[in-house]
């Protein structure tokens, strides 16, 4: 079992690698935030300080909803998922597997890009540490809750607008906690509180977007 796993996540990386436009979109994405804000919101550098965090929350967010559609989509059109239903693997497994590959191609670098760019954005180089735990943490949830709505809408044609409007929701208590942990290192309150309930966000979509993702894609392959 554990052979079969580690071939599926090579060929994943392999095609996400050889196809790009996932993770390079996400980062043009992303760049285009940290230059673009400056320019809107002014010189004010005490105000761009303290809306570095969330600004790059944000952006981590929406460049990983960017690729959530190609989790499923182009494995459900030529027929892998259909074969891999039939493997002696758990399809649970399975879509668990493609969603962890997809964190580790897509929302891992960007929670590793993201802090440094927060820089540019005059963001306290103290909270570099806890910004990258959190968002590490974070993004871990974001690909899991990106692979159940690409899940949901694998059998859609142009359903990346469906995608985001199924799991921009969903995003919301990763944005508010992972945003509340980065906050906390500049007030008087405690980060632990906040990171440790984003872990708990993190592993509660570990046990439950696997089995729902799986059941939508086994409605679709009927």
């Amino acid at each position: 079992m554990r052979r079969q796993l580690m071939a599926l996540v090579k060929r994943d990386l392999t095609l996400a690698r050889k196809q790009g436009g996932g993770l390079g979109a996400a980062l043009s994405f992303m760049l285009a935030v940290v230059v673009l804000v400056p320019l809107a919101v002014g010189p004010d550098l005490n105000l761009l300080a303290r809306l570095a965090a969330g600004l790059m929350w944000l952006s981590l967010l929406l460049a990983v909803l960017l690729t959530a559609d190609r989790i499923f989509q182009q494995d459900f059109e030529d027929g892998s998922l259909d074969l891999m239903t039939m493997t002696a693997l758990p399809f649970e497994l399975v879509v668990l597997t493609k969603a962890l590959t997809h964190w580790l191609s897509v929302s891992l670098p960007l929670a590793l890009i993201a802090p440094p760019l927060g820089l540019m954005l005059n963001l306290d180089v103290n909270q570099l540490p806890i910004l990258w735990a959190a968002m590490i943490t974070g993004s871990l949830a974001l690909s899991l809750l990106a692979g159940l709505g690409g899940a949901i809408t694998a059998g859609l044609r142009r359903g990346g607008l469906l995608t985001a409007l199924l799991i921009l929701p969903l995003y919301i208590p990763v944005l508010v906690f992972g945003i509340s942990v980065s906050a906390a290192t500049i007030g008087p309150q405690s980060a632990w509180p906040s990171l440790l309930i984003l872990i708990a966000i993190t592993l509660l979509c570990l046990v439950v977007t696997p089995v729902a993702s799986a059941a939508a894609l086994k409605a679709y392959l009927r």
